[in-house]
């Protein structure tokens, strides 16, 4: 299913939709295409989708309408299946990259093979899915590919890190039912690498879709991009699905003391003992009992150098002082131009470039000198 058939999927029948006539009505938004939105209404039988736009106030009070939410519509046009939405509910969880509210969990998907696991790209998914603060539920497919003994070493593996993963195969339906089982009644949003199957499984999962599958390169061995949107679809046995573009390598975007809490192993550490500081970062410190040799230990420190990088560049940003110089011009007027690196763009003075030619003098005579010596 695409963005293009969405909002005619009732379109069997020609018969005109009856349903309450109410100017009042609420729905979810399942797929948002520039200033267009569908949304499947709820509380009525057949739960039709409407194409809508929203109001103006929306837009003019800064109100941004995203995939997930719940929202009102008024001026149900049943014959056009359009509709105008008018207030956005409240969220009860909102994802910023992708955007998307009201979700209950992250379906982590990765491939035991074509393409291989990559331990450290691996931690860098699952660290972002924590930082969601929703309930991370991992799936190792295309497992018909890999051996007994390549599943037993990633068992191990991942739960030492904390997580007990699915392992599935699409082409054998192994699996399945348990994946269909934890995604049961709940928003969950699909994420991980490229070419891992995630289309492949949604396919499988809502036969009614059809989510177009992409090749795995063969020259890198990491998967073709496929999905370019987000977008929701509805479960056999109830829930929402979101599928969302693939990517290799998310930001390490995080407040560098708020890292911890995304490695279960940390966690676990900081419930049987405490450190001896409240601020510890787990690096250097004295009476840290986090710091030590246990797997995942590098990946932390390389993210926690990446997160203070990143926090220090925002902290620039946010300066203007820093970045930014305060012009005066006439009448008054003054206002920020970006500050230059005067060591990259000043020109050196006469004065100092004298001084550097007698310096170089000076060190040419004394070599010859030493020479002649």
């Amino acid at each position: 299913m695409t963005l293009s058939n969405l909002n005619i999927m009732s379109s069997e029948s020609e018969k005109t939709l009856e349903h309450d006539k109410s100017n009042f009505l609420t729905g979810t938004v399942v797929a948002v295409q520039a200033n267009y939105y569908w949304v499947r209404l709820a509380a009525t039988e057949d739960q039709p989708i409407l194409l809508c736009t929203r109001r103006s106030l929306l837009k003019k009070i800064g109100q941004r309408v995203i995939v997930g939410d719940r929202v009102q519509v008024e001026e149900p046009d049943w014959a056009e299946k359009r509709g105008v939405i008018s207030q956005v509910l409240p969220r009860r969880s909102i994802l910023d990259r992708p955007p998307i509210a009201n979700a209950d969990q992250i379906l982590l998907v990765f491939a035991l093979a074509e393409p291989t696991i990559e331990p450290y790209q691996l931690s860098r998914f699952l660290v972002k899915a924590e930082s969601t603060e929703l309930e991370v539920c991992l799936c190792l497919s295309k497992s018909d590919l890999a051996t007994s003994e390549v599943k037993d070493y990633w068992w191990k593996q991942l739960s030492g890190w904390g997580y007990e993963p699915i392992f599935i195969s699409v082409k054998n339906e192994i699996g399945l039912s348990e994946i269909n089982y934890r995604l049961s009644q709940k928003v969950t949003v699909v994420s991980g690498p490229s070419g891992v199957g995630k289309s492949s499984l949604i396919n499988q999962l809502i036969p009614t879709v059809e989510i177009r599958v992409g090749a795995v390169s063969g020259k890198l061995a990491k998967g073709r991009h496929t999905t370019r949107h987000v977008e929701l679809f509805e479960l056999p046995l109830g829930g929402l699905l979101a599928d969302t573009p693939g990517f290799n390598q998310p930001d390490v975007d995080y407040v560098p003391k708020e890292l911890a809490q995304y490695f279960p192993e940390i966690r676990g550490k900081l419930a049987i003992d405490r450190c001896q500081f409240n601020d510890c970062l787990h690096r250097d410190e004295p009476g840290c009992v986090v710091r030590g040799d246990w797997e995942r230990y590098e990946h932390y420190l390389d993210f926690l150098g990446e997160a203070i990088d990143h926090q220090t560049q925002m902290s620039q940003q946010s300066d203007p002082d820093a970045v930014m110089k305060l012009k005066t011009k006439g009448k008054g007027e003054a206002k920020y131009e970006p500050r230059l690196d005067t060591k990259k763009y000043r020109q050196e003075s006469r004065r100092m470039r004298q001084q550097s030619l007698q310096s170089l003098k000076n060190d040419i005579e004394n070599l010859m000198k030493s020479d002649e010596d």
